[in-house]
């Protein structure tokens, strides 16, 4: 159980259906707070009729902007002005989630499925070199990773999982550049062992997030295959749905703050 977290989405219809998870009464009478830089909290202090008497939810649903640049921009700002003492904050956050659809690697995600993040990792963050590929790590500086603590992904995969929603526990891999084909796929799923699903905003929410000694994970409802670009093939309504469903799930249980 937590008690403030930060939820943040690259765009509005991420957004919407992460605040229909938490329930539609569950928006604080601050409705929403303009940030610096134009950015707009939708502040929430409530829960779902399952909650009732046994705690409350209280998130802030952020509309980071579509890449980690962006994202992490966008997360910096709430977090610094929650963690100040001026009209922005009501306290730090102890939680901040990563939340959007995504493409899943097959057939470790299926579409329709939820991916929560064992790992939040910058896949494209490095140096292509003759002899291959090298991180940030190997060129020796930086880092291109962000372990999520299992007691958390544990957490949210087992309420999932109570909750019968289909689900995986994997690396969630950031990139700038989508996959359309399946030489890319390949390479990503074989350079990264066990990858579960691609976003692009995952690992500039962990960045900041890290900045301020906050725990993150990510959660991603696959809307389509990692691979070949077949728009035709994409789920993007059943996606969100399964979103919806995860906040649901979670509005109820992980993110229940204690009364």
């Amino acid at each position: 159980m937590v008690h403030r977290i930060l939820i943040v989405t690259a765009v509005a219809a991420e957004a919407d259906s992460v605040t229909a998870g938490l329930g539609a009464g569950a928006l604080d009478d601050a409705g929403t707070l303009r940030l610096p830089g134009g950015f707009v909290l939708r502040r929430h202090t409530g829960g779902s009729r399952d909650t009732v008497g046994t705690g409350r939810v209280r998130a802030d649903v952020l509309v980071g902007g579509v890449g980690p640049a962006a994202v992490a921009a966008a997360t910096g700002t709430a977090l610094a002005c929650a963690s100040s003492d001026d009209a922005a904050g009501r306290g730090p956050y102890d939680l901040v989630v990563s939340a959007g659809i995504a493409g899943g690697f097959q057939p470790v995600a299926p579409v329709g499925s939820v991916v929560v993040s064992g790992s939040v990792v910058a896949a494209d963050l490095g140096a292509q070199t003759p002899d291959g590929y090298l991180t940030v790590e190997e060129l020796g500086f930086g880092r291109s990773a962000h372990t999520v603590p299992e007691a958390l992904t544990g957490a949210v995969a087992a309420a999932l999982g109570a909750g019968g929603l289909a689900h995986t526990v994997g690396p969630v891999l950031t990139v700038s550049t989508v996959t359309g084909t399946a030489g890319r796929a390949a390479e990503l799923a074989k350079r990264h062992p066990g990858a579960a699903a691609e976003a692009m905003e995952g690992f500039g929410v962990a960045e900041a997030a890290a900045a301020y000694g906050v725990p993150v994970v990510e959660i991603r409802a696959v809307s389509n295959a990692v691979g070949p670009r077949d728009r035709a093939a994409w789920r993007i309504g059943q996606a969100l749905d399964a979103l919806r469903h995860s906040f649901e799930l979670l509005s109820r249980t992980v993110f229940v703050e204690p009364s």
